[in-house]
């Protein structure tokens, strides 16, 4: 059955506006958005090439066709579509022969497990005492997504972010406006570390329960939801604060992440309508963060809720919160530890001399980062199978690619050929949208509310489970397959999600099998 009205494909009119928006660029300081520091790191198109960006990425003359370069989602770095778990792990294909050095030595250090200071081993010690995982890769099995615990000692990927509403009155940081101001929970900190070294306990574990929740589809079908209810137990230094907030986050995938960081800030702004001027439901707004890196405010892209604006931030982040780790970025040896555990303060941590006084020098985090920003995206599959180009007619006329925008240009950067001024399609605007009560987490994160989520980009998702083992979607896993991901939708996505309730079995198939391609 073909979809019973016509594709929402933008008309010419409107990519000619959008290439007019990307040429301007936004500049910095406008009314419409608070001051960011991006252009420190990627800056914008010239209007040439800002023009041609945005005549690429506009939608085809012929749905029925395929798109030229659809085949190739990360650009001239994309790599041939593995049938294994490694599918995920593979360099970009546009790298140096001495990138790809760069790249082993970052996997190394990916993979390498820490051990507890003090070791004869110099830069690979200093875990802990508090940790959720003693490798990068625990938490990204094979470069893919976590999943919800197992009842097992292994990490999951999954962790327990926790805070509290900070006093009313409390201000953001500066030049950063609908800032939602939250502090550690104060015995817990950040993060629960349900693991451990000898003669320390673990400050919990996560513990969820689940209710049942029918859905009834269009054509007698009936999906089972499961609604997760998260808790902690047996907590090391007695209970949670009464008005704690926890919101669990699994481990996304880790493909195409350098890309998402040179879109040029100005093509994501242009996304933007916090007000819905255009009057179409949906309002993604900017997550403005700041930057400790560049010591100003810069715009959010990484993380559930785009709490991170660069990805060596994000790496950074984790060996801290994660691996209780000290960088650049994050100085104390105890990670997330709180004034209340004086004994995880007051162990031996591995700062080492040759790492400027730290446990992760500068050096290890570039290589880390640099192999998290390079793993190859996977070529789509069946691009031009007649069921998956219905199915990409209804992802489209159904509003879904409202928020999963298919397609960006990333930005000139002469010192970074690889990711320069590349066409990819990632189906991610990296905007905050209202998610709806049901997959409200009730904690904000900075301008993030409580009901607000980044869209996460979709490329490589029909991999999920030959790489990571399971099909869980969402932030905490809690849809087991695509179809449960899309019927959690809400708020802004409700009309889309809607639609697909009501859509023609065959029509919802046609639509789960082109996101199986992606």
């Amino acid at each position: 059955m073909r979809c019973s009205t016509p594709p929402r494909w933008m008309p010419p009119s409107k990519v000619l506006a959008a290439a007019t928006l990307f040429a301007a660029a936004l500049p910095l300081g406008t009314a419409a958005q608070e001051p960011s520091a991006l252009h420190l790191a990627v800056p914008p198109h010239d209007p040439r090439e800002a023009r041609r960006a945005a005549l690429v990425v506009g939608p085809p003359s012929d749905p029925t066709q395929a798109q030229r370069f659809e085949l190739r989602s990360g650009g001239a770095g994309t790599v041939r579509a593995r049938d294994g778990a490694d599918a995920f792990s593979q360099p970009a294909a546009n790298l140096s022969a001495e990138q790809r050095m760069d790249f082993v030595l970052g996997e190394a250090l990916f993979q390498r497990p820490w051990v507890s200071a003090p070791s004869s081993t110099i830069a690979s010690d200093g875990l802990g005492p508090l940790f959720n995982a003693r490798a990068c890769v625990l938490c990204h099995r094979q470069d893919g997504r976590g999943q919800v615990p197992d009842g097992s000692d292994q990490p999951s990927g999954l962790v327990l972010h926790l805070s509290i509403p900070a006093p009313s009155g409390t201000s953001g940081p500066q030049g950063i406006a609908e800032w939602i101001a939250t502090l550690p929970e104060p015995t817990y900190g950040d993060q629960l570390q349900d693991h451990a070294l000898p003669g320390h306990a673990a400050e919990g574990q996560v513990a969820v329960t689940w209710q049942e929740v029918p859905v009834e589809l269009s054509g007698g079908e009936t999906v089972t939801l499961r609604r997760p209810l998260w808790s902690v137990a047996d907590p090391a230094h007695g209970p949670l604060a009464a008005d704690a907030m926890l919101s669990p986050r699994v481990a996304p995938p880790l493909i195409g992440l350098g890309l998402l960081e040179a879109i040029p800030e100005a093509q994501i702004l242009a996304l933007a309508d916090p007000d819905d001027a255009d009057g179409d439901g949906i309002s993604g707004r900017a997550a403005f963060v700041w930057s400790a890196e560049f010591d100003a405010p810069m715009l959010g892209r990484f993380g559930h809720k785009a709490g991170m604006p660069t990805l060596r931030a994000q790496v950074a982040s984790a060996f801290h919160r994660d691996m209780g780790l000290s960088s650049t970025l994050h100085r104390q040896g105890w990670g997330d530890c709180t004034v209340v555990q004086a004994d995880c303060r007051a162990a031996p941590d591995g700062a080492d001399a040759e790492q400027g006084g730290l446990e992760v020098g500068d050096a290890v985090l570039d290589l880390v980062t640099f192999y998290s920003a390079t793993l190859g995206v996977p070529a789509r599959r069946e691009v031009e199978d007649a069921e998956v180009l219905r199915g990409r007619t209804i992802f489209h006329d159904s509003g879904c690619a409202a928020c999963h925008r298919p397609a960006f240009v990333t930005a000139t950067l002469p010192d970074q050929p690889e990711r320069s001024f590349q066409l990819i399609w990632p189906y991610t605007d990296l905007l905050l949208h209202d998610m709806g009560e049901g997959l409200a987490d009730d904690r904000p994160e900075g301008r993030a509310s409580g009901r607000e989520w980044r869209t996460p980009p979709l490329w490589g998702i029909g991999l999920t489970g030959q790489v990571s083992g399971h099909t869980q979607f969402l932030h905490d896993g809690r849809a087991r397959t695509l179809l449960e991901a899309i019927l959690w939708h809400g708020g802004e996505a409700q009309a889309a999600r809607d639609e697909i309730v009501a859509l023609a079995p065959d029509d919802r198939a046609a639509l789960l099998r082109f996101l199986e391609s992606l």
